[in-house]
C-alpha cells in the first residue's frame, strides 16, 4: 500500500562535489520533519578545471550535463514536488559557466541558480541559527572546494558575515605546485586571518562551528563522543597523521574515497587556522551544511501548498532537517 508524501528535492553543485538530497515532508501532531529518503554524491571536481584554466573542460561539461540528467529522472521517480538547484564557487567562477547553466536549461528544463558567497551563507544560516545556545557566542566555519565562508553570531544573531575565495582544491593546487605562493594568495590569506581576529575579539567568540564534508570526515574519524564537541588539539594531531601518509595509504588505510584523500588536509588547515585566529579550543561539527538551508528555504517557499490548511501560522514552522535516520524501510 501507498502512503502518500510531499517530496522536495535540492541539488549543491559544489566545487568538489555535486549533492542532491530528496526529502519527504512529515507532519505529525503538528510537528514537521523533513526525512531524507535519497542522497546521491558524485565528486564532478569542477573546481579543478575552473581553479587552474578559467574554465569548465568539454569532458566535465559533458560529464555533468549527463549526471543532471540522471538526477532529473530519480527526482521523477520520486515524483517530487518541488526542486532548488544551486551552484557555488566553481560556476560562478567559470568563463563557460553561465552558458553550461543555459545548455541545462534548454535540454534538461532545470534552472541553475549560480549564488554568491553571501547568498551561501544565508542559506546555511537558516539552519545553523536553531541550534545556538542563548547567551553564547560563535564562529561558524564553512570550507568548500572554491571558498569559506564565516558568519560571527551574538546572543542568537548573525552579527557579521565574509565570503573569501580560499578553499580546499584551491588550497591543494597551491601546495602541489611546489612553488612558492603568489603575493595576491598571500594577501588573501592575510585578509581572512584580519577579519576572524577582529570579530572573534570585537563580538567575544567562544566557540566554533564547523560545516562541510571535510570537516563531517575529520569529525568522524576523531575520539570525540557523539554529538559532542571536537578539541583543536585532536584534529590537529588527526591531521598530522593524515598529512604523514601518501595518497595510497590515505585511500587503503585510512579507507578515504580518493576525492576526499586529497583535498581533506587542505580543507583541516583552514579548519584549524580559524579556530587558532579565534583562540577557540574546540568545534561543533553539526551534520548539516548548504542542502539543508537549501531545504529549509524550499519547505518555507512552498508551505502553503504543503500544509493547506485554515489558521495556519503566518511563519512557517522550522523543520527538523537534520539527516533523520532511515528506518525500517
Amino acid at each position: 500500500m501507498e502512503f502518500p508524501l510531499c517530496k522536495l528535492a535540492v541539488i549543491d553543485i559544489g566545487s568538489n562535489a555535486v549533492r542532491c538530497q530528496i526529502s519527504a515532508v512529515l507532519n505529525y501532531e503538528g510537528k514537521f520533519r523533513l526525512k531524507r529518503v535519497e542522497y546521491v554524491r558524485y565528486p564532478m571536481r569542477l573546481g579543478e578545471d575552473v581553479f587552474a584554466t578559467g574554465q569548465i573542460s568539454p569532458r566535465k561539461e559533458e560529464k555533468f550535463v549527463k549526471f543532471l540528467h540522471s538526477l532529473k529522472l530519480l527526482m521523477e521517480v520520486h515524483e517530487v514536488a518541488h526542486h532548488l538547484i544551486c551552484a557555488t564557487s566553481a560556476m560562478r567562477g567559470a568563463t563557460n559557466g553561465a552558458a553550461i547553466a543555459a545548455r541545462v536549461q534548454q535540454e534538461l528544463g532545470l534552472h541553475i541558480q549560480v549564488i554568491d558567497g553571501q547568498a551561501e551563507a544565508f542559506y546555511i544560516n537558516r539552519v545553523i541559527e536553531h541550534l545556538l545556545e542563548d547567551n553564547k557566542h560563535y564562529l561558524h566555519i564553512d570550507v568548500g572546494g572554491g571558498s569559506t565562508e564565516f558568519n560571527v553570531y551574538h546572543d542568537r544573531r548573525k552579527v557579521a558575515a565574509q565570503s573569501f575565495e580560499i578553499g580546499s582544491i584551491r588550497r591543494m593546487q597551491q601546495e602541489e605546485s611546489g612553488g612558492p605562493s603568489t603575493d595576491a594568495q598571500d594577501d588573501l590569506w592575510a585578509r581572512m586571518e584580519a577579519w576572524v581576529r577582529e570579530n572573534a575579539r570585537r563580538y567575544h567568540v567562544t566557540r566554533a562551528i564547523g560545516t562541510g564534508g571535510n570537516i563531517n570526515k575529520l569529525y568522524t574519524m576523531s575520539p570525540a563522543a557523539p554529538n559532542k564537541a571536537v578539541a583543536r588539539r585532536s584534529l590537529e594531531t588527526l591531521l598530522a597523521r593524515l598529512a604523514s601518509l601518501s595518497m595510497e595509504e590515505r585511500v587503503n588505510v585510512a579507507m578515504l574515497n580518493p576525492d576526499r584523500a586529497d583535498v581533506i588536509v587542505p580543507a583541516g588547515h583552514i579548519y584549524l587556522a580559524a579556530m587558532h585566529w579565534a583562540n577557540v579550543s574546540s568545534m561543533i561539527v553539526p551534520d548539516i551544511g548548504l542542502k539543508d538551508g537549501m531545504l529549509q528555504a524550499l519547505f518555507e517557499e512552498h508551505f502553503d501548498e504543503i500544509s493547506p490548511t485554515s489558521g495556519h501560522p503566518a511563519h512557517p514552522p522550522v523543520p527538523d532537517v537534520r539527516n533523520q535516520p532511515a528506518g525500517m524501510e
